[in-house]
């Protein structure tokens, strides 16, 4: 709810910017306001989560399949993510966020992020995990992609770390 503005300007903006294919990146800009730091003065751990969240919300909104999903009741849910920190965002500065979806599977849409600042000043990366969810289940990939106007895709080869992210899942 904190990010209500910045999603609703997200997929607005999402609109008029220029259509993306599945493998395509999309960067979203933002700028850290002090209520969005912690006690340290710098961007919360918690927020950049949340605003990957709404950048991915514009990768699927560039990639034109939001409006097209909830028409049929279709909505992404969030399965984890591994984040890594380096540097600090500090209040007033801004930041962009790197999307880009690097592969899928027979469930799952592995979706990069990468916070830099400045002049490409890497401050953080994430691995998330994004299904699409309607009233029958889970969705897979393959009808996403249909929607994407890519019917057939291959995923490319995913990364080592998401290969054994996944068999950690697998674990439980």
């Amino acid at each position: 709810m904190v990010l209500l503005f910045r999603f609703l300007f997200a997929m607005l903006r999402s609109r008029f910017r220029s259509r993306l294919g599945p493998l395509d990146e999309s960067v979203t800009h933002f700028t850290a306001l002090p209520t969005d730091c912690d006690l340290n003065f710098h961007l919360n751990a918690g927020r950049y989560v949340s605003f990957m969240d709404v950048a991915r919300l514009e990768l699927f909104g560039r990639l034109r399949v939001v409006v097209p999903m909830l028409r049929r009741g279709w909505r992404p849910v969030l399965g984890g993510a591994l984040l890594r920190y380096r540097r600090s965002v500090l209040p007033f500065e801004r930041f962009a966020i790197r999307s880009r979806i690097t592969g899928w599977d027979e469930k799952w849409f592995y979706v990069e992020h990468v916070v830099v600042k400045g002049a490409n000043t890497f401050c953080a990366v994430g691995q998330t995990r994004t299904l699409i969810r309607g009233a029958e289940g889970n969705l897979p990939p393959s009808e996403i992609l249909v929607l994407m106007k890519h019917a057939g895709a291959q995923s490319p080869p995913l990364p080592d770390a998401i290969v054994k992210w996944r068999e950690l899942e697998d674990v439980r």
